[in-house]
């Protein structure tokens, strides 16, 4: 689903849709995948909850995981959805999936920490 872009980034393809939540939600079993495939260390016991960080035009975002949102689909919220130019939504858009050391920087600039607060009060990482 994803490959590797640069030093920071994996590239996808996903559907992007609307979602009357508060944060972006890709499905929950994609979610716990790329949490491990990307973010793990394979030291110790590790989350396979916390926050993917990804990219869509300028804008970052942490997203959840969520068995509503279908299969290869970007469920993000309609407030974020208007500052793109996706039209007629779903819509097929390449989306940029952060590194694990570029995740951690990005969480850690919207206050989320492994042990800390959720993100849902932290509805971006920043551009």
């Amino acid at each position: 689903m994803f490959e590797v872009f640069s030093g920071s980034y994996y590239l996808g393809r996903l559907y992007v849709t609307p979602t009357d939540r508060q944060h972006a939600l890709i499905h929950d079993e994609q979610h716990e995948r790329l949490n491990e495939e990307v973010y793990t260390t394979g030291e110790g016991v590790e989350r396979l909850d916390a926050p993917l960080v990804m990219k869509l035009e300028s804008q970052h975002f942490p997203v959840h995981g969520d068995s509503a949102v279908p299969t290869n689909t970007l469920a993000l919220p309609q407030s974020m959805l208007e500052d793109t130019d996706v039209r007629s939504p779903p819509s097929l858009q390449e989306v940029l999936l952060a590194r694990r050391e570029r995740a951690e920087q990005l969480l850690s600039f919207a206050g989320w920490e492994p042990s800390g607060p959720d993100t849902d009060d932290h509805p971006g990482a920043g551009t």
